[in-house]
């Protein structure tokens, strides 16, 4: 049988050549037709490198997006300021995000009552003789704190119906936390027991999570079910019996909802447990007639005043629809000491920090610890951030937030002296203990900071829209002009 020969170029020893190298018997159709394919693998080869360098043309062109991170303790009120970016510069995904926020708002409403009503039941259970072991929840911002004498109350059989009437909300708040994740719970002191026995006090653990859940994720799953036309008739039929389940069963509670607050009896258990239920993030009991309809739609103040848990960091991504729509990109980070491991990765090539510290919390202590005041946490905070040396040179913006709750708690007769002896004689009114405080931050921002930069701080209650709006549109102005002056463009 003859051998085939195979030609190889002079001086060619490529294994690679020498498997590409056409068939020494090649007929010239099979020529033509290699050639072809060879022409067109080329043109192809050329066209993906032409689509690269066009790429990487406008990767150049296109504007750096300017970085904006959120830093505070939990409850301070970030995730209130984002949203309130999102309204006012971000209206087109403003919109889209609107209907999700009814469910969340639905189960801020919802542990309202159960809070509140257990706090009853813990009463009742007491007058009747039954000296179980407290178990609290935490209904406002601050611990509630059993009275120093014990109070008589006569219960009547109302308050036993409201009882057996309002348990069909224990079932509907298991569900929505269910469908909302992990950042529908919330965390609850983790002090050594005797603490909390000292306290008067038990909990569970800290709950928390390290991931990309949170308020945006829970959002994205509730409006999957809207958008994915892949998923299942009977799993969308059961998301919308689901649905019309939880608006019925608050629907049906609404009556036995405002007569467990507007109860008198109710309120001087509150008032004697020093329980502020109105300070608390997500309160809507002065809105159970309008939330819990068949028919009710959202509202934008609605949708910032609602609660739902950061867990670990959200990335959000928006264009500003004024302006050049350059893009922007907040960091929205769990702010409970768990979860401040992993702020300073994101330390990295942003433009400024918001740093929001709530001055209503003077005298209140955190709820994962409650033997840390929560002030003072804030100032441990705010100092350890401007000493960074990594944010040496970053623009830091403080908001001085919760306002109104300051105003309403020294209304009440709280005074700032008990707790903070720094405060000495001083007039305690809001407009003194705000510049107080306004001195204090500016203080620990001048001797912390690693290299001398401008002190910015704004006064705040990020949950009043209309005030957020004014002041935003200064942070706005300054926090470009500061990523144009980092980019060399001013």
């Amino acid at each position: 049988m003859p051998q085939r020969s195979i030609m190889v170029r002079p001086g060619s020893d490529d294994p690679l050549t020498l498997v590409l190298a056409p068939p020494p018997d090649e007929s010239p159709e099979a020529k033509e037709a290699r050639e072809l394919a060879e022409t067109e693998a080329r043109r192809l080869s050329d066209s993906i490198d032409e689509q690269l360098r066009q790429e990487r043309i406008a990767l150049k062109k296109k504007k750096k997006p300017v970085k904006v991170l959120l830093l505070g303790q939990s409850e301070s009120g970030k995730s209130a300021t984002l949203k309130n970016f999102q309204l006012l510069y971000s209206r087109r995904e403003w919109a889209e995000d609107k209907a999700a926020w009814r469910a969340v708002i639905f189960l801020n409403l919802i542990r309202n009552i159960i809070d509140v009503l257990d706090a009853l039941l813990r009463e009742m259970s007491l007058s009747d003789g039954e000296r179980r072991p407290a178990t609290a929840v935490y209904i406002s911002d601050s611990d509630w704190e059993p009275s120093s004498h014990t109070p008589v109350y006569r219960f009547t059989d109302k308050h036993r119906l409201l009882k057996l009437r309002l348990a069909p909300l224990r079932r509907i708040q298991t569900d929505l936390e269910r469908r909302l994740g992990p950042g529908s719970q919330e965390i609850y002191s983790c002090a050594p027991p005797a603490v909390e026995r000292e306290a008067g006090q038990v909990h569970s653990r800290e709950f928390s999570i390290i991931s990309r859940n949170g308020w945006k994720s829970a959002l994205e799953k509730l409006q999957l079910v809207q958008k994915d036309g892949n998923i299942p008739e009977p799993v969308l039929r059961r998301r919308e019996e689901e649905k019309h389940d939880i608006t019925d069963v608050l629907v049906g509670c609404r009556e036995d909802m405002k007569n467990l607050w507007d109860d008198s009896l109710v309120q001087q258990i509150l008032k004697n447990r020093k329980a502020h239920v109105e300070d608390s993030p997500g309160f809507f009991l002065g809105d159970i007639e309008r939330i819990a309809s068949s028919g009710y739609e959202p509202s934008d103040d609605d949708i910032v005043r609602a609660r739902l848990r950061t867990v670990g960091v959200q990335e959000h991504k928006f264009t500003m629809e004024e302006g050049q729509g350059r893009e922007w990109i907040m960091y929205d980070v769990g702010g409970t000491r768990s979860s401040r491991a992993v702020w300073a990765p994101y330390f990295d090539d942003v433009d400024t920090i918001i740093f929001l510290s709530p001055i209503s919390c003077f005298d209140e202590r955190l709820r994962e610890d409650s033997r840390v005041n929560r002030l003072e946490d804030s100032y441990q905070l705010w100092r350890s951030v401007c000493s960074s040396t990594l944010l040496a040179k970053t623009q830091i913006i403080l908001f001085l937030n919760k306002c109104d709750l300051l105003h309403n708690k020294l209304k009440r007769g709280v005074r700032l002296r008990d707790f903070v002896s720094s405060f000495g004689d001083r007039k305690n009114d809001t407009t003194t203990v705000m510049k107080y405080f306004h001195s204090h931050f500016k203080d620990i921002f001048k001797l912390a900071s690693p290299e001398p930069r401008p002190f910015f701080a704004h006064f705040t209650s990020v949950i009043d829209t209309n005030a957020t709006a004014t002041t935003l549109n200064v942070v706005e102005e300054s926090i470009l002009r500061t990523h144009l002056r980092n980019a060399d463009l001013l």
